[in-house]
């Protein structure tokens, strides 16, 4: 008895046994993650939205869910019905272009004679093949994905539309038989919010503006279906610096098909000074200093995480360490940067 009074004095072991418990349980439900997980995504990034436009619109927050949820509906309904069909055809269009390109080169080009003879098409045609085959199994989970975020839906809009009673019913339990747990719980929870949270929603703003910055250079620079890059762009741009030099690969490919090297180095160009805009402005901005992770920790983190969660550790890795980071109170020392141009103030 003694043991465990000392036990429960002792908060940092306490909270780290509450951890364990939900770690075990999240383990044990490990098939339904996809869905516990878009829901907070979807929560988290509705309700923040419906916070700002709360401050500049006087009405009732149910009333603007409710309206921010029927718009999300007649926009995911517009992409089904127009915009899926023709995301397709360019998805089919772009990789036959560059497929026809290389296998009939307009100009006697140097580059491609010297890849074709270190390259046979018959080894990209494998490589077309056995990524058709990686295609079709993620297309046969496209349905089951499509549930999962349908349910993630209806559960975030009904948080949403009781906020309050949720989480005053939530606080019920801080003054229950299992109070204590609770407690631990509610803090573990807050902590998540203001890391993972604050974290991924930062993310999701700099993969916004990544795409939109990287689809107008496109556009300039003359390139075909941009409906399509802008939604790969945007899928990559979600993985932390990572993303940012994967989608350097099929872009350069692309833009060599359309202008050949010239339009390559302009990409490589522009994906750099996006990048550095990222860097120097977007994240100090977006992220507070905690989260300013060295790259070579960031590409470990994301190792692991996508070793371990597969496709969703790329997107969570890094908010998930920034939690463990924040929770163990781990202070990073301010690194040195490149000096900064003053900006003006508001």
């Amino acid at each position: 008895m003694e043991l465990f009074e000392k036990f429960k004095k002792n908060d940092g072991l306490r909270r780290f046994a509450v951890l364990l418990v939900i770690l075990l349980v999240l383990y044990l439900i490990r098939d339904i993650i996809s869905l516990i997980l878009l829901t907070f995504i979807l929560t988290y990034l509705i309700t923040r939205v419906v916070s700002v436009l709360n401050k500049w619109i006087k009405l009732p927050k149910k009333i603007l869910a409710i309206m921010l949820y029927i718009l999300i509906v007649v926009f995911m309904y517009f992409s089904i019905t127009i915009y899926v069909p023709r995301l397709i055809n360019q998805t089919f269009s772009m990789v036959e272009s560059v497929i026809n390109f290389y296998q009939n080169p307009k100009t006697d080009n140097s580059l491609v004679e010297w890849l074709s003879k270190k390259i046979s098409f018959s080894e990209i045609t494998d490589q077309l093949k056995s990524g058709a085959k990686m295609l079709v199994t993620y297309v046969t989970s496209v349905g089951s994905m499509g549930m999962t975020f349908l349910m993630s839906f209806i559960l975030s809009f009904f948080f949403c539309l009781e906020e309050n009673w949720v989480k005053d019913f939530s606080k019920s339990f801080l003054t229950s038989k299992i109070g204590c747990f609770s407690q631990d719980v509610a803090y573990l929870g807050k902590k998540f919010i203001n890391t993972f949270g604050v974290v991924l929603e930062a993310q999701f703003l700099i993969a916004l503006v990544n795409t939109a910055l990287t689809t107008i250079g496109l556009s300039l620079m003359g390139f075909p279906q941009l409906l399509s890059l802008a939604l790969m762009i945007f899928i990559f741009s979600l993985i932390p610096v990572a993303g940012v030099i994967i989608s350097c690969i099929p872009l350069a490919l692309i833009g060599y098909t359309v202008g050949g090297i010239q339009d390559v180095v302009y990409v490589l160009i522009m994906i750099a000074v996006i990048h550095m805009f990222e860097s120097y402005f977007l994240n100090p901005k977006l992220m507070s200093s905690k989260t300013d992770l060295p790259v070579f920790y960031i590409f470990i983190i994301l190792m692991f995480s996508e070793h371990f969660f597969g496709v969703w550790g790329l997107v969570i890795g890094i908010p998930v360490f920034v939690f463990l980071l924040d929770l163990l109170d781990v202070k990073s020392s301010d690194r040195q940067k490149l000096p900064k141009l003053p900006l003006p103030k508001n």
